[in-house]
């Protein structure tokens, strides 16, 4: 199905009746990244799971990039335009920034929200990170004054940047950079959703000490930690994870 929010065409799926449930993918997935979980919500709730602009088959965000606040405003945009009540939200990773910064602005949309292998925290840089930071800092100033600069740095940035990075078309690496760079910590004292955690043991992407920090931060907040579980802990622990889910959504109503 297509919708169309903010000007942007938009994929999405729907099934099932009742409450609404909203699923938010991470960083480079899509409807599809979901498709389990999906299937199981289907025959408890109203489950609808979105491309977000830039992945799937969701058109791109414009040229000069989106940062997660633009993120939150299109699914909020998204909510309305389909008349989906008061939802309840599970998100995985960048989904996960997009839920935080949408509950603490749009407190009124959201009602329940889990996360797992949230996003929205900066890891402290390492001494490599900060070197890659002065040399890229220094290619954009070289970039600028030289002849054929802009085409030397984008070698550059293409050899050394990450693979994310490297994927992706001009438009979306200012978006993913706007993304990746920000610390979402001041939301967390606004957040009223009470949300459940869920967390990978071996998570190296956004590690369990991010849990932590957000357990500790955001009001009635509640941490589960999956062992011998990875960054996509919903499918690594994929019979857990919607133990867990049903008795967060259904069961403790």
């Amino acid at each position: 199905m297509e919708i169309k929010v903010m000007g942007l065409k938009c994929r999405y799926e729907q099934a099932g009746e009742g409450r609404d449930v909203l699923l938010l993918h991470g960083w480079g997935g899509q409807v599809s990244s979901w498709l389990p979980v999906f299937h199981h919500l289907r025959e408890k709730c109203r489950v609808t799971a979105l491309d977000f602009p830039g992945h799937g088959q969701s058109d791109a965000p414009p040229e000069e990039g989106w940062d997660v606040a633009q993120y939150a405003r299109f699914t909020a945009a998204f909510i309305e335009k389909l008349g989906i009540q008061r939802c309840d939200i599970v998100a995985h990773s960048f989904g996960c920034r997009v839920a935080i910064v949408l509950s603490a602005t749009r407190p009124e949309l959201v009602d329940r929200m889990l996360l797992t292998g949230a996003a929205g925290l900066r890891k402290p840089p390492t001494f490599l990170d900060r070197l890659r930071e002065r040399f890229y800092a220094f290619l954009k100033k070289l970039s600028e004054v030289i002849p054929g600069g802009k085409k030397l740095r984008e070698r550059f940035v293409g050899h050394f940047g990450s693979s994310d990075y490297r994927a992706l078309p001009e438009g979306m690496r200012r978006t993913f950079v706007k993304v990746v760079s920000e610390d979402l910590s001041p939301y967390f004292p606004s957040i009223q959703a009470q949300p459940l955690l869920v967390f990978g043991r071996q998570d190296t992407e956004t590690p369990v000490w991010m849990g932590q920090k957000m357990e500790k931060e955001i009001g009635g907040a509640a941490l589960i930690v999956l062992e011998d579980a990875g960054h996509f802990a919903y499918l690594d622990k994929l019979y857990e994870f919607l133990r867990i889910l049903d008795a967060y959504l259904f069961e403790t109503r």
